[in-house]
């Protein structure tokens, strides 16, 4: 059976845990989410179950990765009437069209059909999509890939897609303007960026309410040259480009562990594109701006051969400069371990036996030792969640009528003293979230004349907890609920500090931290270095993952080393 082969092979690899690709476009490989069935999957048999007890048996760990924005990719139309594509595909008229389109009128990038995370019906349906995964099953983490705006823009830092009526809708109605902003304009890209990020916290606070030691992970652009050679992270095609502002999701802490995609070849070492020091370059940043939360080094073992793969893990596990560990590696993927594999000119039972050696065991492929996974480590613990000093806060703000206020700041007041301490805005149904607030009582408030007095609830916020505002005599209420047991950050006074950038970080020197990925039950093995550093290593299965293109191989080359499509498994 290949969820055994997949298992063997992860524990044969030293890993710790598998990312398994489970919602592709707008279909499961499993059967208790609500979602159509990827094609060749019938309700006799649950592909994600199956892989979940299967892994859990041998102590390895399970993180369902989920693609949230595409949609379809083939002429013929999924054969589930309730698939998104058909109910809010191309045919789809006024608001039901989800569908994004770039600045040009285009609707599809390549032969895929992409929803508009600035379409709120669309933003939602992400969210729900991922959190019906994370109530139905028991998965040890949530794996977020494509969350960003695409590829196939018009220019170098040209963000040139999120034209969707729907989103230029809401655009114009939270600023005021009424033109249609051009795709370059400063004002129009944060509003897309903020979207993405409003998706990203959204899942994160709803899971870990849901499940408090769930892992929230992310596959995350690293697109050519680094920060270190363009002058900042927001000057890098992630930030100013795809939208993706995942060291803002970091410093927020709305994500437990970033998996880099750091895709790029190793033998190409000539200047301008040196993509060795580009992966370099980019391993350095993420371990040196992990802040209360973890990075995972991700590498594209399709891209290079096995010497160039066992290299770049070994990079990965290794201390930054600074000294700072990332929770792991990522290798991409178990489907395709190497160029060889990758041209079909090996098997990839055969290349995967060469790179599993090569990884755990004296080679030719690898002078240094010992090996650079020699054992098996546990999966590193989340220490701001088992060791919670830190509360959540989330809501919906609702008016004094009782109706949703979309798209509407609220501030966050500190009782005691009377200060603001954050602002957030409310997404298009009112909800809105606050991260890793210190143990104290809080107001909710905002400036909306639709409420009156202007306050919308009181929580108080205890350490291991999500809570809800809670209605006060002069407000009408937002929500009342229970709270929920969540965990927290480790605070700085609990950890080392060190400087990253011109901010402080928290990070656990020498504690190893994880990361692992599969495509379509892409799989991904996660294992250990001597030191106690994670690894992991993704791939798909022919049969459970039916990747990008159904067979997980990757094609076409997009920018220097980087790959746009699903990850690979992280490993640790």
């Amino acid at each position: 059976m290949q969820i055994d082969s997949l298992v063997a092979a992860t524990k044969a690899a030293h890993a710790n845990a598998i990312v398994a690709q489970v919602v592709r476009r707008g279909d499961c490989l499993c059967l208790r989410a609500g979602l159509p069935l990827t094609p060749g999957v019938t309700g006799a048999f649950d592909p994600l179950e199956a892989l979940i007890t299967a892994a859990h048996a041998q102590g390895i760990e399970v993180h369902a990765w989920v693609i949230a924005t595409a949609m379809w990719n083939s002429t013929t139309p999924p054969s589930d009437p309730d698939h998104v594509f058909n109910l809010h595909g191309p045919a789809a008229v006024g608001r039901d069209n989800w569908v994004m389109l770039r600045s040009d009128g285009q609707s599809k990038l390549n032969d895929d059909w992409l929803l508009d995370p600035g379409h709120p019906d669309a933003a939602a349906w992400v969210v729900n999509m991922a959190l019906s995964v994370v109530r139905n099953y028991d998965v040890d983490g949530i794996n977020l890939d494509r969350i960003r705006y695409p590829d196939g823009n018009l220019g170098t830092n040209v963000p040139s897609w999120g034209y969707n009526s729907a989103s230029l809708a809401r655009f114009r109605a939270e600023t005021g303007r009424t033109d249609t902003p051009a795709n370059t304009d400063p004002q129009w890209t944060q509003w897309r960026r903020d979207q993405i990020t409003s998706i990203v916290r959204r899942i994160y606070v709803e899971s870990i309410a849901l499940k408090p030691r769930i892992r929230v992970s992310a596959d995350l652009i690293t697109y050519g040259n680094g920060p270190a050679t363009l002058g900042s992270f927001e000057a890098t095609r992630a930030y100013a480009e795809q939208l993706q502002d995942w060291r803002g999701w970091l410093r927020e802490g709305i994500v437990d562990t970033a998996m880099l995609m750091n895709y790029k070849r190793d033998t190409l070492t000539t200047e301008p594109n040196n993509q060795r020091r580009m992966y370099d370059e980019w391993a350095e940043f993420g371990k040196d701006n992990q802040y209360r939360r973890s990075t995972a080094i991700g590498t594209a073992l399709y891209l290079n051969d096995i010497a160039s793969s066992v290299s770049q893990a070994r990079r990965a596990v290794a201390p930054s400069a600074a000294g700072n560990t990332a929770v792991g590696w990522v290798g991409y993927s178990y489907r395709t371990p190497d160029t060889l594999a990758n041209a079909d000119t090996r098997t990839d039972a055969a290349s995967r036996a060469e790179l599993i050696k090569g990884l755990t065991a004296p080679s030719a492929y690898d002078s240094a030792a010992p090996p650079v996974f020699a054992d098996t480590p546990p999966v590193p613990a989340m220490t701001w969640k088992t060791q919670p000093l830190f509360g959540h806060l989330r809501g919906i703000a609702l008016a004094s009528d009782g109706t949703p206020l979309a798209d509407t700041v609220v501030h966050l007041i500190d009782r005691q003293t009377g200060f603001a301490v954050r602002d957030a805005r409310t997404d298009s149904t009112g909800w809105f979230g606050f991260v890793d607030l210190v143990a104290d009582t809080y107001r909710v408030t905002t400036d909306s004349p639709r409420v009156a007095g202007g306050v919308l609830g009181d929580a108080t916020i205890a350490g291991g907890q999500v809570r809800e505002p809670v209605t006060i005599a002069e407000s009408e209420p937002v929500t009342i609920a229970e709270s929920v047991a969540v965990a927290e950050p480790v605070p700085d006074e609990r950890r080392p500090r060190h400087r990253c950038t011109h901010e402080r970080r928290v990070g656990s020197r020498g504690v190893p931290r994880f990361l692992v990925r599969a495509v379509g039950l892409r799989d991904a093995l996660c294992g250990t270095d001597r030191a106690g550093r994670g690894r992991l290593l993704q791939q798909r299965d022919p049969r459970l993952a039916c990747g990008d293109d159904g067979a997980g191989r990757l094609s076409g080359y997009v920018g220097p080393g980087a790959w746009p499509g699903p990850r690979n498994l992280a490993r640790r």
